[in-house]
């Protein structure tokens, strides 16, 4: 989220500006403090910690924030993949980063170029859309290379038929609002695994996200 005192406030298109880690890290002061603070609490108490940069764009910003992290001692540093070129380069963002979490909602937006704030382009928010699940399944593959989990953020995973197909991709954990948790958990235990991909692999095969979404539930209702 755009902060006052790292943002520039003229800036024409703050989406596509100054925010995520390309603003920590031209404020790098305050992303060292952060990750003190974090090494320090980590030091204090028996949690896993797990830290991750937002808005990761390249593998070279990958490596930055990583090796940083690791220099405060943190043991598990990761990404936040919100950009197309993050989910398209994600075997080599991987093999740098210990983990991904690949935020849906930003993605959605990027991809689809549509500001998700904008009423007029709301049509176009909405991670139905094969391009959307083609670069989520790239990140998964990106993991799976690598031996690095995947994880879902962002408001998708509370879809319990899109949660189907999310795990389907190959995604390894799923994050949603408490309210989405009975009905993700239902729907996933109707399906295995092989049906579940084979969900995903017709929601794939759409060409937008109203057909992605009826092939998903078509299958799903096969599989059922």
């Amino acid at each position: 989220k755009p902060l006052a005192f790292l943002n520039d406030a003229h800036e024409d298109n703050p989406a596509l500006g100054l925010r995520g880690l390309r603003a920590l890290r031209a404020s790098e002061d305050i992303l060292r403090e952060q990750l003190t603070a974090l090494a320090n609490a980590d030091k204090a108490t028996e949690a896993d910690l797990w830290v991750m940069a937002p808005m990761v764009s390249t593998v070279e910003e990958t490596e930055y924030f990583v090796a940083l992290a690791k220099d405060y001692g943190i043991k598990t540093a990761g990404v936040m993949v919100e950009v197309p070129s993050a989910a398209l380069m994600a075997d080599r963002v991987l093999a740098e980063a210990d983990f991904a979490s690949i935020g849906t909602n930003d993605l959605t937006q990027y991809t689809m170029a549509a500001d998700r704030l904008l009423g007029s382009v709301a049509s176009y928010q909405d991670p139905w859309h094969p391009a959307v699940l083609r670069l989520i399944q790239a990140t998964a593959d990106g993991g799976k290379r690598n031996g690095k989990p995947v994880g879902i953020c962002g408001e998708a995973a509370a879809d319990p038929l899109l949660a189907v197909v999310l795990v389907g991709i190959g995604a390894t954990t799923l994050s949603m609002a408490p309210t989405a948790l009975a009905d993700v958990r239902a729907s996933l235990l109707q399906y295995t695994r092989e049906d579940a991909e084979r969900i995903a692999a017709a929601a794939l095969a759409g060409d937008d996200a109203a057909s992605a979404r009826s092939a998903a539930q078509a299958a799903a209702e096969n599989a059922a």
